[in-house]
């Protein structure tokens, strides 16, 4: 969907990571002028966030802004009537057990607390905000849909729950929230930690990936731009729901998508299972029929095509690294 945006603004929180330099890309693309912000946290290396926004540096309709959103220092450069996507958080599952659950509070519940705050006072039209696919926990049944039973299973799950209590309350204050469910956003620019990048990492160079479990959980992977489209749409449809599930469609277990990644690089991985991570769900699998019937979107990238993409990214990151 390609927009007519001129004169809309956006403001992007977390621009500097891997959702959202992609939708600041997309978005200045589409004629938006664009704010983003991000604090850049230390969850992975500065330059890579840098990096990730190099296809908007020097665009004239974007602008960057460095600054926690815990703090005020952001908040008067909202403006009235604009669209707030808030993608900043503190990500991962096997991270916020124990006394790093401190940083996932703060960065993600208080943080969107403030964000809400702040767009209802600015006069802002919509905050889209990212949920995840972690609050559902193990459904009772698949493809599960909206209205199904929130069970987090992990410390991340339950901050994004707060999310969507808090955008409860403040929906009812003038400005229109809108939650969105990704459900596993892979492709270029995806975090060091993630398993499919380093799937990717570990074909290429040789390297033993270590697989949690039997290897035969599955998850409902989203190509990254399928998840900014579905962000974009949220942010212009004029009568959207409170939350929708963003899910590719492509669900695959972990032992099929390493079949996949090796023919697509010609090479045989070396595997090696450790035991199940606790936190982690046995399957992830979105009914999207509320997004494709408000929003008019449907995921357009199959999986093998997305991995395609992310090997491809992988492997001239890592030559690049290594001229460098």
């Amino acid at each position: 969907m390609t927009v007519a945006a001129s004169g809309r603004r956006a403001v992007v929180t977390g621009a500097a990571g891997f959702i959202g330099s992609h939708l600041c890309e997309r978005l200045v693309a589409d004629g938006w002028r664009v704010l983003g912000v991000d604090s850049f946290t230390d969850s992975y290396a500065r330059h890579d966030k840098e990096d990730n926004l190099l296809p908007v540096a020097g665009e004239p309709r974007f602008a960057l802004l460095e600054a926690d959103l815990v703090g005020d220092s952001w908040r008067s450069a909202l403006r009235p009537g604009d669209v707030v996507f808030h993608l900043a958080a503190q990500p991962g599952v096997r991270g916020s057990f124990g006394a790093s659950f401190a940083r996932y509070a703060r960065d993600n519940v208080v943080a969107t607390q403030r964000v809400f705050e702040a767009a209802h006072e600015a006069g802002c039209r919509r905050v889209v905000w990212a949920s995840s696919s972690s609050v559902y926990g193990e459904a009772p049944e698949y493809p599960c849909r909206e209205s199904a039973p929130t069970r987090p299973r992990s410390p991340y799950g339950v901050t994004k729950r707060a999310c969507e209590d808090l955008a409860r309350v403040y929906g009812g204050k003038g400005v229109t929230l809108v939650g969105l469910r990704y459900f596993t956003v892979y492709g270029p620019r995806q975090r060091p930690d993630m398993a499919l990048r380093r799937l990717c990492e570990a074909v290429l160079t040789r390297a033993t990936f270590a697989v949690y479990g039997d290897g035969f959980q599955s998850r409902d992977f989203t190509f990254v731009t399928d998840a900014c489209d579905a962000t974009v749409r949220a942010g212009l449809v004029s009568d959207p729901e409170p939350v929708y599930n963003v899910g590719g469609g492509a669900e695959a277990t972990l032992a099929q998508t390493v079949e996949i990644v090796e023919r697509l690089a010609g090479a045989r991985l070396d595997v090696a299972r450790t035991a199940p991570v606790h936190g982690d769900v046995r399957r992830t699998a979105a009914d999207t029929s509320a997004a494709r019937r408000s929003l008019g979107w449907r995921p357009a990238v199959d999986l093998e095509t997305g991995l395609a993409a992310e090997l491809a990214w992988v492997r001239e990151s890592t030559a690049s690294r290594r001229v460098a």
